[in-house]
């Protein structure tokens, strides 16, 4: 199979769908790696770097999707790339359709095969291509979030860790999944006060467990959320329902209930955002305010730590990219029901439940590509 990735021109994305250790064992397979010119740079991997692999080095990111059967991608496509997917070709990245109607829209066009990260799904409900990103996501939350309450970036001026004789920062964390869990880690390890909400009782008993004692677990309700925010100065949004539209969780009369400078970060706006002021921004233009409630919401949290982020993607990524060019797209899938959960348009139709019920658009059976 000839696979093809371009560079990733969305807004301040950094990372790098393949490494030269990906394009190794796909020359092994006798696959054709067409990487675009300089794809790999921001990455901190060179184009001899590919071509000491066995990739081909194209100049243009339209020869890459005229000469691919397979594209391989960090993120969705963007308006410049709409045209460029061919009908039957395989483009196999995070999509996140449910945040998106215009790139739903022009994927049907295109007719192509949309295969998501975000959709393959384990027998264990588990997201392993989603883990990855999510676990960076959730660090980076703190990290940006600890930023942003400093005062001249507009926040409270709080220090999360404080200090002897001043009591640490609060964090509120919406959500007990990877994000969440990393989220919570990170705030407690600089020694903040953090609260951890989910709707699942199992989960909050998991967390418990494995939290240090600055970490307090609460169940996730309108009554309890309203409650933190009043204190809280950085607040984490990390819920996420697969393939889906985030639910808001915080809504615009509850930025009221904040004290100014509190900070939000959204880790969900990729997928809609859990809370309802957040729209997505970019790494070069990242929060605005509303009611001087500080809003961090880049939609690509990870594409600032490109090296860590595109070593962890594709550690994970690279076994799935061997089955679809060893096996082509419908005999992977139809091996591999983790794989075969990512798919969501198939050549003009919805295959989806969450992206059809996000639009509004006709379901059709996956199983009727398979027969």
């Amino acid at each position: 199979m000839i696979v093809g990735v371009p560079i990733e021109i969305k807004n301040n994305e950094n990372r790098v769908a393949i490494t030269p250790a990906g394009v190794v064992e796909l020359v092994k397979n006798n696959h054709v790696v067409l990487i675009q010119k300089g794809a790999g740079e921001n990455s901190g991997f060179t184009d001899d770097e590919f071509v000491s692999a066995g990739a081909k080095i194209l100049p243009t990111i339209e020869e890459i999707y005229a000469s691919a059967e397979m594209i391989v991608k960090v993120k969705e496509p963007i308006a410049e790339e709409y045209g460029l997917i061919r009908k039957g070709q395989l483009v196999f990245t995070y999509f996140h359709f449910a945040s998106s109607e215009p790139l739903t829209h022009a994927m049907l066009k295109s007719e192509a095969i949309c295969l998501a990260y975000e959709t393959v799904e384990s027998a264990d409900r588990s997201l392993p291509l989603l883990i990855p990103m999510s676990e960076v996501a959730g660090r980076m939350a703190i990290q940006e979030g600890a930023k942003y309450l400093e005062k001249p970036l507009k926040g409270k001026g709080v220090l999360l860790g404080g200090v002897p004789g001043v009591p640490p920062g609060k964090v509120l964390v919406l959500g007990g999944g990877i994000v969440g869990t990393q989220a919570a880690k990170m705030a407690a390890g600089l020694g903040a006060k953090v609260v951890i909400m989910d709707i699942s009782l199992p989960r909050l008993r998991v967390l418990n467990d494995i939290m240090p004692a600055n970490v307090v677990t609460i169940l996730s309700n309108e009554y309890n959320i309203k409650n933190a925010i009043k204190t809280a100065d950085l607040i984490v949004g990390a819920v996420l329902i697969p393939g889906a539209k985030a639910p808001n969780l915080i809504t615009r009369d509850m930025l009221k209930l904040m004290r100014p400078g509190t900070v939000v970060v959204d880790v969900a706006v990729d997928q809609g955002g859990c809370i309802e002021t957040c729209k997505p921004t970019t790494h070069e233009d990242p929060i605005f305010i509303i009611d001087d409630v500080v809003h961090y919401c880049v939609a690509n949290m990870p594409g600032a730590v490109p090296y860590t982020s595109t070593l962890a993607l594709t550690n994970a990524t690279l076994p799935y990219v061997l089955q679809l060019a060893n096996k082509g797209w419908k005999n992977a899938c139809a091996e591999n029901a983790a794989l075969k959960r990512g798919l969501n348009v198939i050549a003009g139709k919805v295959v989806y439940q969450g992206v059809a019920d996000a639009w509004n658009l006709p379901m059709s059976k996956i199983e009727d590509f398979f027969n």
